[in-house]
């Protein structure tokens, strides 16, 4: 590896939740679709334990992936969870059939969606619940305020949103504490770049979902493939090392059901990336 700027490997979230600043998508560990269970659970619930096994913190999980089968696999797999081990859930959208995502943001449905979260988690606390979509028909203010009063009753211990603008992070931040922003970016994705921004500006983890979209096959003679070849590392591992040179509020969370390629995005933690190699995927 070549000399370069070095990374912080933690994150805290809300002051006081700290976790590896390179997460796990748990949406894979799910059957055809994200519908229903996986066909090995066996095989899956080695994924899981093993991403653990290999340092990692900060599981992202949601109520709707496989009918909510993914999170009782977590539970199976990991449960009772190792010290700091954070397994983050969402609610707000529903699944009427295998093709189907839809928005469903009321309050009483966030609420009981909540309360079914933490008997397939067995947890007492969700360490980081988020609301998973913005439902245009319902207030912005009332989603929120719903995940406050469980905050309030001690359900939840920290709120985070997804697939949001500045202006909805700020809407959401008159009615509670937000930690989080989860939204979809990355290297060859940055629609959301001004979130990111302002998440960095106001000290809000960004959780980059779908954090390697296009980085396996890129271009032979595009900036992902030279660097790739001038660090000895796969295009995916610079990839997910340049979202953790990006910014110090970032945390990736790839997500896989395959061992090998978990190994290998763990192992993109360790790659350094100097200014110029910087330089030359910022501008790619």
């Amino acid at each position: 590896m070549r000399p370069g700027r070095a990374v912080g490997t933690h994150i805290t979230l809300g002051g006081d939740l700290t976790v590896g600043r390179l997460g796990f998508g748990a949406l894979r560990l799910t059957g055809p679709h994200h519908w229903g269970p996986p066909a090995r659970p066996d095989k899956a619930a080695e994924v899981a334990r093993c991403a653990v096994e290999l340092g990692v913190s900060f599981i992202d999980t949601a109520d709707v992936y496989g009918l909510g089968a993914n999170e009782e696999l977590l539970a199976t797999a990991l449960h009772p969870y190792p010290p700091g081990l954070v397994v983050s859930t969402k609610a707000g959208e529903v699944r009427p059939s295998p093709q189907q995502w839809r928005v469903l943001g009321r309050p009483d449905y966030l609420r009981q969606q909540a309360e079914l979260s933490l008997r397939r988690l067995r947890l007492e606390r969700i360490e980081l619940f988020q609301l998973h979509r913005v439902d245009p028909q319902v207030p912005l203010e009332e989603q929120v305020g719903a995940l406050k009063q469980l905050q309030d009753e001690g359900k939840i211990r920290h709120i985070g949103l997804s697939e949001v603008t500045v202006e909805q992070i700020e809407q959401a931040r008159s009615v509670a504490r937000i930690v989080s922003v989860q939204n979809k970016y990355s290297l060859y994705d940055r629609r959301y770049e001004k979130e990111l921004v302002h998440c960095e500006q106001e000290g809000i983890a960004f959780i980059a979902w779908k954090p390697l979209a296009g980085a396996a096959r890129p271009a032979r003679d595009g900036a992902l493939a030279r660097v790739a070849s001038q660090t000895g590392a796969t295009t995916t591992q610079v990839a997910l090392a340049w979202l953790l040179h990006r910014s110090p509020v970032v945390l990736p969370i790839p997500g896989t059901a395959s061992l090998a390629h978990l190994r290998a995005n763990m192992a993109a933690a360790d790659l350094i990336l100097d200014a110029g190699q910087l330089t030359l995927l910022g501008e790619g």
